[in-house]
């Protein structure tokens, strides 16, 4: 197939495209700044000749989003919900203009557009959408209203022989450097991965190869529209999440942090406390009903297997380094 991810140089979709790519499929990614063959220019506001990689094309996957790994600001804010929407728009409208329409458009959203909550799990019938939860900063409510409105500008378009999937993905965890999974293992190395606020607040992840089965299956699947979870089975607590994360590293003890110790770390690393303290228990109602099977439905097996995969990554890094050495001077063998 051919396959075009607007959006597709984070970290989710390095893992689409490199999964994606070696099952044979022609990817195409569009980026504001296409640097590799397979990349092409685009700005994610206005139509353009990227339109022509989706004219004819089957599958679009559309990621386009300011990251939110940042200070929630309100202009942070502002541009996240308009580089979501906006993009979205102008996919669909390329879509909509296309002589030849792919058959599936599956757009990424966010498990963030449930509620704020730990009495139940909030699946695709029964969870409870965000936003007007008590007793949670007033800000949470926006990030809610991204999510629907970033849904909604792909609902609105006009796609008759397009079918359209909402990926409502919860985190997902592969061993790319400076993934989501990487910063948490380097704080559980570090002695930081104890409980945040008593670590009570649900975790919701899925391990990076379920995450690319997920879309396999979803793009196989003509009888699936809509929101989609995209989340492990297996939510749990933070402090248990986090427990399972060291008990992979083999580190015995984690230290904990206070509400106000967690927004020093935020500030820190320029991110946001609502990501380590909004309670995401999130679970994949639609994709377990539809027979999808996950490999990782645990958090501890999944940690173990991808902790075994970024020390082996490093490790391959490593020997491919000693490879070259001999080339270099003696002096700078020791110091390599």
């Amino acid at each position: 197939m051919k396959i075009v991810i607007p959006g597709g140089t984070g970290q989710v979709g390095t893992v689409l495209d490199r999964a994606l790519t070696a099952a044979g499929h022609e990817v195409v990614v569009l980026t504001r700044q296409p640097r590799r063959e397979r990349e092409v220019a685009w700005d994610g506001e206005t139509p353009g000749a990227w339109t022509q990689q989706i004219d004819g094309s089957d599958v679009v996957i559309n990621l386009a989003g300011r990251s939110v790994s940042c200070r929630y600001t309100e202009a942070n804010l502002r541009a996240m919900m308009d580089s979501r929407v906006r993009s979205t728009r102008v996919v669909g409208e390329a879509i909509e203009a296309a002589v030849r329409p792919p058959r599936v458009w599956l757009q990424m959203s966010t498990a963030t557009v449930y509620a704020h909550r730990f009495d139940a799990p909030n699946d695709e019938a029964t969870g409870v959408i965000g936003g007007e939860e008590p007793g949670v900063p007033d800000y949470w409510a926006y990030s809610v209203e991204i999510a629907r409105n970033w849904e909604l500008a792909q609902r609105q378009t006009g796609t008759p022989h397009t079918r359209k999937v909402a990926l409502r993905s919860a985190m997902v965890m592969s061993p790319d450097r400076g993934g989501v999974f990487d910063v948490l293992s380097w704080l559980a190395r570090l002695g930081l991965g104890g409980p945040v606020a008593g670590g009570a607040q649900y975790v919701s992840w899925i391990h990076d190869r379920d995450f690319v089965r997920a879309v396999e299956f979803l793009i196989d699947r003509d009888d699936i529209e809509g929101p989609v979870n995209l989340a492990a089975p297996g939510p749990l607590p933070q402090r248990a999440f986090m427990r399972a994360l060291r008990s992979a590293w083999r580190v015995p003890a984690g230290l904990p942090a206070t509400k106000w110790m967690a927004e020093i770390g935020a500030f820190a690393l320029r991110s946001d406390t609502e990501l380590l303290f909004k309670s995401r228990r999130v679970v994949p109602g639609r994709l377990l009903e539809a027979g999808f099977a996950f490999d990782h439905a645990e958090w501890p097996g999944a940690a173990d297997d991808l902790v075994r995969r970024l020390r082996d990554g490093r490790a391959t890094g490593g020997r491919a380094l000693r490879r070259r050495l001999p080339a270099l001077p003696r002096s700078l063998q020791r110091r390599a």
